[in-house]
């Protein structure tokens, strides 16, 4: 977002990242022993700094919405509700507007609702309208599939392939 004044609306809380060391303490001055970081997690980096450390540690982990993806629809280029979720909920206040011009099957559109936020969109083609007020309104009816900010893509430590076979056990403990 670019802004020609001062006159903006920006909230970190929604967006932060969390820490990788959320047990860290100050060592020295005034606050020494005190916990150095904010419980909410830390303030995302900005993507200059991202891109010459460790990035990948830094970077939302949003997967993009492919066949397999829940909230996957007909759209070929659809891009997943928690990518526009956290814009809308760190640059927009509560019952504050939300214009998407390019609407497609309204997943911006489903964030800001979500969210409590007002929601104008813009879309050419027939289909994806419909498709974007069928999906609004089963978020209205809490059966829309969403995939929630933070949930995990998937967790590989559930698979039975993660598991450690009792063959490899035994060879390992030769």
């Amino acid at each position: 977002m670019v802004y020609k004044s001062d006159d903006y609306y920006f909230n970190v809380d929604p967006v932060r990242v969390p820490s990788k060391y959320p047990g860290k303490k100050h060592f020295k001055g005034p606050n020494k022993g005190k916990l150095s970081g904010n419980p909410k997690g830390k303030n995302p980096s900005d993507v200059w700094e991202i891109i010459k450390s460790d990035w990948a540690n830094e970077v939302w982990n949003i997967p993009n919405v492919k066949s397999n993806h829940k909230e996957k629809t007909d759209h070929p280029c659809q891009y997943p509700i928690e990518l526009v979720e956290r814009c809308v909920l760190a640059l927009t206040p509560e019952n504050g507007w939300v214009l998407d011009p390019f609407a497609g099957v309204g997943s911006s559109l489903i964030a800001s609702v979500k969210n409590k936020r007002y929601a104008v969109g813009i879309e050419m083609y027939k289909n994806y309208v419909k498709m974007g007020k069928e999906r609004l309104k089963l978020l209205e009816k809490n059966n829309l599939k969403i995939r929630e900010i933070n949930e995990p893509i998937y967790d590989h430590t559930k698979s039975k392939l993660s598991i450690i076979p009792n063959e490899f056990k035994l060879a390992l403990s030769k």
